[in-house]
């Protein structure tokens, strides 16, 4: 794209590195230290060699929290994966801290730890579906304490809805052990029923897969944060439900 009189407008320059994802192996860290490997004055975005900001993704927003530099504080107001690198867009006014800098990272670890229930009471849900009715998901998006998911059901009424909120309650309640770990693509996928979506959304150049499971109930492909127990996560009401479509059900949950 040019500007006017058809001079080039620069483009942003980031740092392809790869970003380390400590949020991938502890969804419990809350502070970190890093170093920035790049930055783009345009959008005040930072990339850093490792990072424990969730960037978002699989319906979970990305988080929020300050990076510290040089003793300024910059709040950081959004974070995007681009490429291998995770960008942080820092808000205020001051001026950018430049590469090499050493940073202290702290989160947003209220609303962390809210979407980290959230996230797995969904999975709850999703385990407790596909095992009660052989129903995959065609959707799903999170806000702390709250969700929605859609399934591949071609009924759906309050009776089967309250069966549903008593089953992942009871499930909840198990206090199941929640395991991540991360394999290879080949290995991953010699899991059964390991993609629970209707549609594979792992692209194929992903070598390696991170698995999410609650421990006697579901085992699947996802990137996101969790908690470690079932007996974390609280009670879990489902608040409505719709018809998507002639065979696409909506749940909705909140956490209490």
């Amino acid at each position: 794209m040019a500007c006017k009189g058809g001079v080039p407008r620069p483009q942003p320059r980031y740092n392809y590195r790869m970003t380390t994802l400590l949020y991938q192996i502890d969804s419990y860290l809350r502070e970190f230290s890093a170093t920035i490997v790049s930055v783009d004055a345009g959008t005040r975005a930072v990339a850093l060699d490792q990072t424990a900001f969730y960037p978002g993704g699989g319906g979970q927003p990305c988080d929020f929290g300050a990076l510290t530099i040089g003793g300024v504080t910059y709040p950081v107001e959004k974070v995007k994966k681009q490429g291998d690198d995770v960008l942080h867009f820092l808000g205020g006014m001051e001026t950018l801290p430049a590469p090499g800098s050493a940073v202290s990272g702290l989160l947003d670890w209220e609303r962390r730890y809210q979407l980290m229930r959230t996230h797995s009471a969904l999975h709850i849900l999703c385990g407790t579906v596909f095992r009660d009715y052989g129903a995959k998901v065609t959707g799903g998006d999170m806000d702390p304490l709250k969700g929605r998911m859609d399934f591949e059901f071609e009924n759906m009424r309050g009776d089967l809805v309250k069966a549903i909120e008593t089953a992942v309650n009871l499930e909840a309640q198990q206090g199941r052990e929640i395991r991540v770990k991360i394999l290879p693509r080949e290995e991953a996928f010699q899991i059964p029923d390991l993609i629970r979506t209707k549609i594979n959304l792992l692209p194929e150049g992903i070598m390696q897969v991170r698995t999410v499971e609650i421990v006697g109930l579901d085992l699947q492909a996802d990137g996101g944060t969790h908690v470690r127990n079932t007996s974390e996560v609280g009670k879990i009401k489902v608040a409505d439900y719709k018809s998507k479509g002639a065979i696409n059900k909506r749940i909705y949950i909140e956490i209490e």
